[in-house]
């Protein structure tokens, strides 16, 4: 029987993350809840794909430990992984002459068993994914003939399919029109509302990681600058400093960037 560390979807102690046994990111701490949003914020360049990539077990940690479900990440199995978290990363998928429903019920392999066969449960499973990713309309058409935006709410269908406890996800709404970002961060909102999910996730779009984030993590230069609710790193003490900005650049009102008056 494994370990249970705690019930947290996901718990990283002294995490260090790097490359080639360099880190890149050191003393990281980070808990994300069952039912809870994890968004990190910060520059490009600053680990947060690294720490993804770590903690979903990609990349081997440099130091420190991490446990999903409470129990630790280098005690299981590639099946037993599988069964716990689902991860989106911006690798691009490539696919021959499979369909978007081929692709979303890639997502049931860690509970079709040795053989692989889809049972009708796993298909409703798919189904269910792809209606609440507004996909169900493209289940017959190639992967490969889609738009960047289609792809990724068809790959977010099978991560959800997949019924993992943890969610990690790089920059979802890369390739998304507003109109796509919002559908799709409303998503995670209603499945971590009404599963037992935790969701952690990258964003650049700092409106949006404000609005659906339950914890914000600002990440810069090799750390953990700092972390808490949006509404204590929603402020422009925190977001100057996370971006180098200039003083009065960042307006916490309206969650944007100020540009500066241009010369007459």
């Amino acid at each position: 029987m494994l370990e249970r560390h705690d019930s947290s979807a996901l718990m990283a102690k002294g995490l260090a993350v790097g490359y080639d046994g360099a880190p890149l990111v050191s003393n990281i701490d980070l808990t994300v809840a069952a039912k809870g949003i994890v968004t990190l914020i910060g520059p490009n360049g600053a680990g947060k794909s690294t720490l993804l990539k770590t903690v979903s077990g990609q990349l081997a940690p440099l130091g420190g430990a991490v446990w999903i479900s409470g129990r630790p990440l280098e005690r299981l199995s590639a099946h037993e992984r599988a069964l716990e978290l689902s991860v989106m990363l911006t690798d691009r998928l490539k696919t021959e002459l499979l369909t978007c429903a081929d692709v979303v019920e890639m997502g049931r392999y860690p509970h079709t068993g040795r053989m692989g066969i889809a049972t009708e449960a796993d298909r409703r499973k798919m189904r269910e994914a792809m209606e609440m990713t507004h996909v169900w309309d493209l289940r017959r058409r190639d992967f490969m003939q889609l738009s960047d935006g289609q792809r990724q709410r068809v790959l977010l269908a099978r991560a959800i399919c997949q019924e993992p406890r943890l969610l990690v996800l790089d920059e979802p709404t890369s390739y998304l029109d507003i109109h796509y970002q919002i559908e799709l961060l409303a998503v995670l909102r209603e499945l971590v509302a009404s599963r037992d999910v935790g969701v952690l996730m990258s964003l650049h779009e700092l409106p949006l990681a404000w609005r659906v984030s339950d914890w914000i993590v600002c990440m810069k230069d090799g750390a953990i600058m700092a972390q808490g609710t949006p509404s204590e790193m929603c402020v422009p003490e925190v977001i100057d400093e996370l971006y180098d900005l200039e003083p009065g650049t960042f307006d916490p009102v309206t969650g944007m960037i100020e540009l500066g008056k241009r010369a007459r």
